[in-house]
């Protein structure tokens, strides 16, 4: 399991990053970092952030 960053700036910034660059859903970044989905949209979320799945593939 890959250590997530704690700041929900940086977490936002790195998730939407691997987004856009390596993964084509929020379930694929998920199973191949082995990070709790619900868990990581629980994080933005409190930091204000929404997931949007395809075509816009990032939080917001």
């Amino acid at each position: 399991m890959e250590k997530l960053p704690q700041d929900p700036f940086i977490l936002l910034s790195m998730v939407n990053m691997r987004l856009r660059d390596e993964y084509g859903s929020l379930d694929e970044l998920c199973t191949a970092m082995d990070v709790d989905k619900e868990d990581l949209i629980r994080k933005l979320k409190d930091a204000g952030f929404e997931y949007l799945p395809a075509p816009v593939n990032q939080f917001r």
